[in-house]
């Protein structure tokens, strides 16, 4: 049987810096379609992320989770896999098949990457980062069963499970929201050690200023709470831990 076809979505704002390494860096021999969405870069980062062969859309709003649906939304009927990652070059695109591989092999639905628990280059993540990541990662526990050690954005999951999961959130509570999602559904979840690097330029949206954490922090506890308060029909029973 061949193996499920891969697409890529990256949001993207502001990245010229690094867009570049970060598609290039990508296996294509593993990788069908890289999707880049923009969320209105005025450095030119579409035009950039284009000439290295992605597919550009340009949202011309901002949000990641918008952003991250706009990506679904145009990945091919073909691609039974999607790989979420971030455009700043912190994430190790080469690595990509850790990801990919278990659910290729029908062993896992949903493989998230966990920085925390892999090699970090120094001043790659900020204490509270990691101490956000632990947190949320106790609430899936109580709610689901599952625990998590981060809200790392580089994942992969089988497309059919994500259509099931009715995502809703526009903001950077989008990573939780899955996670959440996926825990309450019982799919099967493994979270990989992965080696995580500084940006390759630019500033965080999130952890380069007191006013972006903050606001990114508040979005997150948002969807946390709607989520968890929210009632599915079709959920069911979570497996006790991911791997």
């Amino acid at each position: 049987m061949e193996p499920l076809a891969v697409a890529v979505v990256i949001p993207a704002l502001d990245e010229v810096q690094s867009i570049r390494g970060v598609v290039t860096e990508i296996p294509r021999d593993l990788v069908r379609e890289i999707i880049v969405v923009d969320g209105g870069s005025s450095d030119g980062t579409p035009v950039v992320a284009a000439a290295t062969g992605a597919r550009v859309i340009e949202l011309g709003a901002k949000g990641y989770g918008r952003a991250c649906m706009a990506g679904v939304g145009a990945v091919p009927l073909a691609c039974g896999i999607i790989v979420f990652m971030d455009g700043d070059g912190a994430d190790r695109g080469d690595l990509m098949a850790r990801l990919v591989d278990p659910i290729r092999r029908d062993e896992y639905d949903f493989v998230i990457a966990s920085r925390s628990r892999g090699a970090r280059e120094p001043g790659a993540m900020k204490w509270h980062q990691l101490l956000a990541g632990r947190a949320a990662g106790l609430g899936t526990k109580l709610l689901y069963g599952v625990w998590y050690t981060d809200m790392c954005a580089y994942r992969a999951i089988r497309r059919a499970c994500l259509d099931a999961l009715d995502m809703r959130e526009m903001t950077y509570g989008w990573n939780l929201e899955m996670q959440m999602r996926a825990a309450r559904a019982g799919l099967r979840i493994l979270e990989v050690p992965m080696p995580y690097r500084r940006r390759r330029g630019g500033a965080s949206k999130v952890a380069g200023s007191l006013r972006g954490s903050l606001r990114a922090a508040l979005r997150i506890a948002a969807a946390f709470i709607r989520v968890a308060t929210a009632r599915s029909a079709h959920s069911r029973p979570a497996s006790p831990a991911i791997r």
